[in-house]
């Protein structure tokens, strides 16, 4: 029986102002917290013995894994950015850890001889920072030491405007790249300064330019909406300014701010009344109105933002995630690991020093052992925070139990009409969707809470 966050949860419903108490304290911070992950990575902590890799995954259930490889380092930090990534460009320190890398990822190989990669992604920091040769050699990785065929993967990198160049884009396109996906946050260049980030318009409309002569098949644009001194002019003229590139995929962010992050939280407060929620509801109903379809509160896509290959297949559902590279998390369905996570440059530095000087990488040490309760709350989130909904039936074959009996407190969700449930999909309405973020934190376990509110990040 999962944890209930509302043991009163009836004496809740049976009171009109109590409901409506509920529903106001959801929608009052509407961007508290970006569940991107769950549990969240600051509820790891070192784990009380070390874990060999073998006995981890010689359990998994998972028919078909994803393979992700961290690149953590970039051209300088964004003012948003609470991520595990360095600001360093230099191409002696890039290839030492591409090394480290190659090393893990042969010791990695011999625990999953029969378990072909249906997914593999590139990410960051900013993977395309990296000299032609070195970005090439993550592919060679992961086709050779690996097992990776790409001609049934589906293929993702992440990539930045000031890293666009020819010999980069003919690499990602002879590699069979599906999915490429650039973070613009602003078309606008004060915008930008105001979170750090150092790009000028030309230079973003010239790597879109660029961009769209390789013809992938899914271009990801992202847009950051709330930045200080943005209005809803300057918001709408970033969308459109990105829908005239005609991309398959768009992801729309809240500006999160934190206190560990350059942009603090006070500068959004100061800055006036927060018009996250309009600049939110002006983007989400353009998006619609250009064809695209919403499937979360971040993702908007066209129904033919797909591969043109024949895929393996992988259930959203799986937690067969093989994570290479410092910072990278791996999941199987009891054990999330990682290496230890900051967002500070001397700290980042040292674990990542740590992970290029090691010579072992077949024991996880860091990370979080999932109870029960946390793997189905894990289910419920990746399911309920989609548009696709939680299909009830899906959580009683895995778990052989009811998640409205497990979680009544879910109820709330259907006796304020932030969802429904149709043809036994409990699902988020649009008014739901709209407060994902506060959603995914209310329904945190109490555990998980304590973890991430004691982690101090250095």
């Amino acid at each position: 029986m999962g944890l209930t966050v509302y043991p009163n949860y009836m004496d809740i419903i049976q009171n009109p102002e109590a409901l409506r108490s509920w529903k106001e304290n959801i929608t009052s911070e509407p961007y508290r917290s970006y569940l991107y992950a769950y549990p969240h990575k600051t509820s790891y902590r070192e784990l009380e013995r070390k874990l060999p890799l073998s006995e981890l995954w010689s359990q998994e259930k998972a028919d078909s894994l994803f393979l992700y490889m961290h690149i953590p380092f970039c051209g300088a930090r964004c003012g948003f950015c609470n991520l595990f990534t360095l600001p360093d460009k230099r191409a002696d320190v890039h290839t030492n850890y591409v090394d480290a890398l190659e090393r893990q990822a042969a010791q990695w190989a011999p625990l999953i001889p029969n378990k072909p990669i249906a997914r593999f992604a590139i990410g960051g920091g900013t993977p395309t920072l990296l000299k032609p040769d070195q970005l090439d050699r993550l592919f060679h990785i992961a086709q050779h030491g690996m097992g990776m065929d790409p001609s049934q993967a589906s293929i993702s990198v992440e990539t930045s405007p000031e890293t666009i160049s020819t010999e980069r884009l003919d690499i990602l396109k002879s590699r069979q790249v599906d999915r490429v996906s650039m973070g613009i946050q602003s078309f606008v260049e004060f915008e930008a300064d105001a979170i750090y980030r150092p790009q000028k318009p030309q230079e973003v409309e010239r790597a879109l330019r660029q961009l769209k002569l390789y013809q992938f098949p899914i271009l990801n644009l992202d847009l950051i909406y709330g930045l200080p001194g943005q209005t809803l002019d300057s918001w709408i003229y970033s969308l459109d300014k990105a829908l005239s590139y005609n991309p398959e995929e768009l992801f729309i962010y809240p500006l999160y701010t934190r206190e560990h992050t350059i942009v603090k939280p006070e500068q959004i407060r100061q800055s006036g009344e927060d018009q996250r929620v309009s600049f939110y509801r002006v983007a989400r109903d353009r998006l619609l109105a250009h064809g695209y379809t919403q499937y979360s509160m971040r993702r908007f896509a066209k129904a033919d933002a797909i591969s043109k290959k024949t895929l393996l297949p992988y259930g959203c559902q799986e937690e067969g995630m093989i994570g290479l590279g410092c910072g990278a998390r791996s999941y199987t369905r009891t054990v999330h690991y990682s290496s230890r996570y900051s967002v500070g440059r001397s700290a980042t530095a040292s674990i990542i020093a740590d992970y290029v000087d090691s010579a072992d990488y077949t024991h996880a040490d860091y990370g979080i052992v999932l109870s029960k309760d946390d793997q189905q709350r894990r289910f419920i989130l990746k399911a309920l925070l989609h548009t696709e909904g939680l299909a009830l039936g899906s959580y009683e074959e895995r778990f052989a139990t009811s998640s409205l009996v497990d979680y009544p407190e879910l109820n709330l969700l259907l006796h304020t009409d932030l969802a429904v449930i149709e043809h036994e999909v409990l699902r988020l309405t649009d008014e739901g969707l709209m407060y994902s973020d506060s959603i995914g934190d209310w329904f945190i376990s109490p555990d998980i809470r304590a973890r991430m509110e004691s982690c101090v990040l250095s």
